[in-house]
């Protein structure tokens, strides 16, 4: 038996180990691993996620049980004599191999900047560099004085803008410094650059590009005189909070809590430079097109091979890599092909989608660059086109990249349509089925993270993998990124592969069939309902979703008993959470009528609590900046004041807007007013799959806007026109008429009958206009369904409306008359009157407002 010696258990080194013993059936070679860390190796792509929550065990890769495979931890490589071939480690081992495969992926790079080693200083690379960010965070935070605590990135890349987010969370104010005068600079260009700090901006971080670090001192006159004497940091287990100074190139001083260098990497070719094996020019192990470096015993794979003299620090080339050794080893040909070095990347990062694939750049000769750029939605598009326009070479999308998975496929393909029409707004739907049928070939890679083909996805369904799970089992696409799955569910219904429906892994039925069975079976509890009709404990996909059947069904209070563990960080308080971790307050104001005695206790409210006011473009008044623990206090006055809550946070009827009408106006044709409060009123409360909103304008010059929300209504001279399926958001959509002339009885059913079939047959946060469209004869089936009871289920929609009305109770009321519901609006629970100290505002025209991310301690 053959050894092999794998030296590193990073994902890249992960991934060979399970691609040998899944293809040495013969049990040709004993596998010994290394690996540096003390952890086994874990999702290093997913990191930040263990500051939103996720555990260490969570993001565990899988573990490769196999008597054949030791895994040795926290005892690295630190020697290699290779006329020996032999491996000896830092605990004093000495491995023989026939093999060697180099996976010590890369290190942070840190610039030369005088300070870098202070105490407070990190970097952002595993999961124990996160816990000591976390520990000095939580100290800063748990500081006495006043104001945000800061945080200065360098570095501006992928990496850089995580470790923000992840900092902002851990209730720091961090600002971003890139030397490069845009942020992403590797995989956005100059106008994609612009719109993403733009969008990075308008989350409250503060950027600065073009600037570098030049140095980090310790801020001495922040530090007790203790410290001063250089004893405190010891006494308190770590750095004291405030105690560094981050100078810029434009002369600009940052203070700073914490520093986080997420600068880029560099291969980590310690051991193969001792060992005389040659390197690139910019670092890396030299290997050819096999991964093999001119030792024919030695390859390299992952972040620390130079193929052709270029690393490449993505996961995706690293897996083909792996992958091309495996087949090496065991006697095959594989080589690294140019489709396999994809450097494509899509993700989210402080809210803002951002992706690029292919030529992003734009370094192919004659090569074309098609724009989209729309600053006002806060969206950018680019392709990169060959010189006759026929073939897409790469692209950016930031501000919306939901057309990544059908773009990418089409890298190196001839385009199907016209490429400005197929990223501008409103021009032709770029869909999956349409790319994969339309001559893409077999050998078009779908998932770039793991390099599974087209073809090799056909073959697993004809093989038998008839669902997501077992395509993902059987080939790995979609289990990296994710954004290739709507690709794989198309492709097998176009296979003849009816896809699964199923809400989640815990329930095997669509959301619609859910409510049924819920409706059906009078089972009122999450834990009953999973138990009988599902699997396992549930997740944040179904847990919100059944509250939300639940409270449509007039289960009782949203924060009773088991319901309050079901609902999403707004339901749980009934409150939307801002970005500074304050709440807003949102009480209903029906069709935007209000009296002067109304409008006087908001003010008084507002004013005694030291709320932001302003006015929506739902004609009501949103109130923010209230701590949780106000909450009650607030609404208590509201509530004597004979205001409810306006369902601002929940997936429910927003606002029934409206104008004048006959009441004042002199075009009106119908009282607007009367009918938009009417409408509100009852349907106040009403959960739904997505949030409704809806208007009513008095006459055709449509001043409420009525064309735009999920259902309007417009006045005509002798009754009213319904519109229904209109959405803002991404993707405007107009309402379209589903009734003309109709009168007010007639109207209010046939409104009911739509929102109730909505709420029965949508899919899980579907809005109306996808749900419409999505539906077997869009609005022609819709109105045979609620207009001439086609399938004769009108009566039944309208009495579930009526119960719904006669069963509405105002949920903030109900609050506060249970002292246990009370309970819970704290913001610590071992000290439930303390406000939350990293909360802070200042004063900007005339009113408090959150301090903006990144302004604390900035000095010119």
């Amino acid at each position: 038996m053959k050894e092999l010696v794998v030296v590193g258990n990073g994902m890249v080194g992960h991934r060979l180990v399970q691609a040998m013993r899944d293809r040495d059936a013969a049990a040709r070679w004993r596998i010994t691993v290394l690996g540096e860390e003390t952890r086994p190796a874990y999702d290093r792509v997913a990191l930040s996620s263990y500051v939103d929550g996720r555990t260490a065990e969570e993001l565990t890769l899988p573990e490769v049980a196999d008597p054949l495979v030791q895994l040795h931890l926290g005892d690295p490589a630190v020697a290699l004599d290779r006329d020996a071939r032999i491996v000896r480690t830092e605990s004093g081992r000495e491995l023989p191999y026939d093999a060697l495969v180099l996976a010590t992926g890369s290190v942070p790079f840190v610039p030369p900047v005088p300070g870098r080693d202070l105490p407070g200083c990190f970097v952002y690379r595993t999961l124990d560099d996160l816990d000591a960010i976390m520990a000095a965070a939580g100290r800063a935070v748990a500081a006495p004085g006043p104001g945000r605590r800061s945080a200065v990135v360098v570095g501006g890349g992928l990496l850089g803008l995580e470790a923000a987010r992840a900092l902002r969370l851990l209730g720091l104010s961090p600002q971003v410094v890139e030397i490069a005068p845009r942020l992403m600079p590797a995989q956005v260009d100059e106008g994609g650059g612009a719109v993403l700090r733009r969008l990075v901006e308008s989350e409250d971080l503060q950027v600065r590009c073009g600037v570098s670090v030049t140095g980090i001192t310790e801020d001495r006159r922040r530090l007790p005189p203790r410290a001063r004497r250089g004893h405190a940091a010891a006494e308190q287990g770590g750095s004291p909070p405030g105690r560094l100074i981050a100078s810029l190139s434009d002369g600009i001083e940052l203070d700073a809590d914490v520093v986080v260098f997420s600068a880029g990497i560099r291969p980590a070719d310690g051991l193969a430079r001792a060992a005389g094996l040659p390197v690139g020019e910019r670092g890396g192990v030299l290997v050819n097109a096999a991964c093999r470096t001119p030792d024919p015993h030695v390859w390299a794979v992952g972040e620390v091979a130079a193929l052709e003299g270029r690393t490449y620090g993505l996961v995706a080339p690293g897996y083909a890599m792996a992958e091309v050794v495996a087949d090496r080893l065991l006697g095959g040909s594989a080589t690294m092909t140019p489709a396999e070095l994809d450097m494509s990347t899509q993700l989210k990062m402080l809210g803002v989608d951002v992706a690029s694939f292919g030529d992003a750049l734009a370094r192919t000769p004659g090569a074309l660059e098609v724009v989209v750029n729309d600053p006002v939605a806060g969206t950018y598009a680019k392709l990169v086109v060959s010189d006759d326009a026929k073939t897409l070479l790469g692209g950016v999308l930031v501000g919306d990249a939901s057309k990544f998975a059908a773009l990418r496929p089409l890298v190196g393909s001839p385009l199907p349509a016209d490429p400005v029409a197929m990223i501008a707004p409103g021009g032709v739907e770029v869909g999956a089925a349409e790319l994969i049928f339309s001559g893409l070939p077999d050998s078009a890679q779908i998932c770039s993270c793991n390099a599974v083909t087209k073809g090799a996805l056909r073959d697993a369904i004809h093989g038998g993998a008839h669902d997501v799970p077992a395509l993902k089992a059987c080939t790995r696409a979609g289990t990296s990124c994710g954004s290739c799955v709507p690709m794989l569910k198309t492709l097998l219904a176009q296979e003849g592969v009816e896809v699964s429906k199923a809400l989640c892994e815990h329930f095997a039925v669509s959301r619609a069939e859910l409510f049924e069975i819920v409706a059906s079976t009078g089972v009122r509890t999450f834990s009953e309902l999973i138990a009988q009709h599902g699997t396992g404990r549930g997740c944040d996909i179904c847990k919100p979703a059944v509250a939300s059947i639940l409270a449509s069904l007039g289960s009782g209070h949203v924060l009773s008993g088991e319901q309050a563990a079901l609902q999403d960080t707004n339901d749980h308080f009934l409150a939307n959470l801002q970005r500074n971790g304050t709440y807003s307050v949102v009480p209903r104001i029906p069709g935007g009528e209000i009296t002067p005695e109304g409008l006087i206790v908001i003010g008084e409210v507002a004013r005694d609590f030291a709320l932001y006011t302003k006015i929506t473009g739902g004609q009501r008044i949103d109130m923010f900046g209230a701590r949780v623990e106000q909450l009650p206090a607030i609404w208590r006055r509201l509530v004597d004041a004979g205001f409810e809550s306006g369902h601002a946070y929940g997936k429910a009827l927003r606002t029934v807007k409206s104008c004048v009408g006959t009441t004042w106006c002199r075009y009106g044709q119908q009282d607007s007013v009367g009918l938009a409060v009417a409408l509100e009123l009852r349907y106040r409360g009403l959960r739904s799959p997505h949030k409704v909103k809806a208007g009513v304008s008095g006459c055709a010059r449509e001043c409420a806007e009525a064309r735009s929300k999920d259902f309007g209504v417009i006045a005509t001279e002798t009754g009213w026109n319904l519109y229904v399926g209109g959405n803002g958001g991404f993707t405007p959509r107009h309402a379209e008429l589903i009734a003309s002339d109709v009168d007010t009885d007639t109207l209010i059913a046939l409104i009911d009958r739509f929102l109730m079939f909505y709420i029965r047959t949508a899919d899980r946060l579907q809005r109306t206009a996808a749900w419409i469209q999505a539906m077997d004869g869009g609005l022609d089936h819709l109105r045979a369904v609620i207009v001439d009871d086609s399938l004769g289920i009108c009566a039944d929609l309208e009495a579930a409306m009526e119960a719904h009305v006669a069963g509405y109770a105002d949920e903030w009321r109900g609050v506060l008359e249970d002292p246990e519901k009370l309970e819970r609006f704290v913001s610590f629970v071992n000290a439930p009157d303390a406000p939350d100290p990293t909360i802070s505002f200042v004063t900007e025209r005339g009113q408090p407002v959150p301090v903006t991310l990144g302004l604390p301690g900035v000095r010119a």
